[in-house]
């Protein structure tokens, strides 16, 4: 009987061992998969701009968008940020509410809001994996309609003066490019480490100054700046752009970081900055 006693005493003590281990590696894993967008909530949580979700809707598609109106007495310059493919989250958000810090009205557009069943925007997904996969089946015809969708609302805000630029990061940045081939309305086109369309008719389409930011050690989307060069040069098209020595691809998320690399938070600042000049 002792003998026994001493044995279930032994069991209990190991099934309480590992159960603490458990719940230590769960919240361990819970704090990893979190951290990443913790700080960039704390910082949106405490703007003082006004920040709605608004629904865009055309024929049979209904998404949102997140819209960050300035603090100003005049109507406002509107963008349109197109967010990485990891979709629409609380970084996209923040870059979203820091333009608007600088005067202006801003919409982001959840691309892949309601492309999966259940999944209204991007933070309804799993993790930034399966956001990948969903941004990576999207024709590019429902990108354009969403983002024309998107150009309506803000252009027709009472708050704006329909003069719409738009900003890409990524994936985004492709397609801030190719947007810029699709709507002759735009005043800007301002590029992010993404690539731009290789048909020579499309480029043709082009309207709007396309600014582009890379960094120095992206050589997969850099090496595609020499052609892009070239067909905008035959064109007749203005494509202006900087690299940024020694940043790496997304600089201007990971350089938004506190413990980011000297070069890509030099490239953050420094592209930044310019973007706010050439939006002037």
């Amino acid at each position: 009987m002792r003998k026994l006693s001493i044995n279930f005493i032994l069991l209990l003590a190991i099934s309480i061992f590992c159960s603490c281990k458990q719940n230590k590696e769960d919240k361990s894993n819970k704090s990893e998969s979190t951290s990443v967008s913790s700080s960039e909530t704390g910082e949106l949580s405490e703007s003082p701009r006004h920040h709605e979700w608004v629904s865009l809707t055309y024929v049979d598609r209904e998404f949102d968008a997140f819209v960050v109106y300035p603090e100003t007495k005049e109507k406002a310059k509107p963008v349109i940020v197109i967010h990485e493919n990891r979709g629409l989250n609380d970084w996209a958000r923040l870059f979203a509410d820091k333009l608007a810090a600088k005067g202006y009205l801003v919409i982001a557009p959840d691309l892949i809001s309601n492309t999966v069943e259940g999944k209204r925007r991007t933070t309804d997904f799993e993790n930034s994996d399966a956001a990948r996969e969903a941004i990576y089946d999207l024709k590019k015809e429902q990108v354009t309609k969403d983002l024309d969708a998107a150009f309506k609302y803000i252009s027709q805000d009472p708050a704006s003066n329909g003069q719409v630029a738009v900003v890409g990061f990524c994936w985004g940045g492709s397609q801030a490019f190719r947007y810029a081939t699709n709507n002759p309305e735009i005043t800007s086109a301002h590029v992010f480490y993404g690539t731009a369309p290789e048909d020579a008719e499309a480029i043709l389409k082009i309207s709007a100054p396309v600014y582009g930011y890379y960094g120095g050690n992206d050589n997969r989307v850099n090496s595609t700046i020499e052609k892009t060069e070239k067909l905008m040069q035959e064109a007749g098209k203005t494509y202006e752009y900087k690299i940024y020595k020694d940043a790496g691809h997304a600089f201007m998320r990971s350089g938004h970081a506190a413990d980011a690399q000297k070069a890509n938070k030099n490239a953050h600042d420094e592209g930044w900055k310019r973007l706010l000049n050439l939006l002037k």
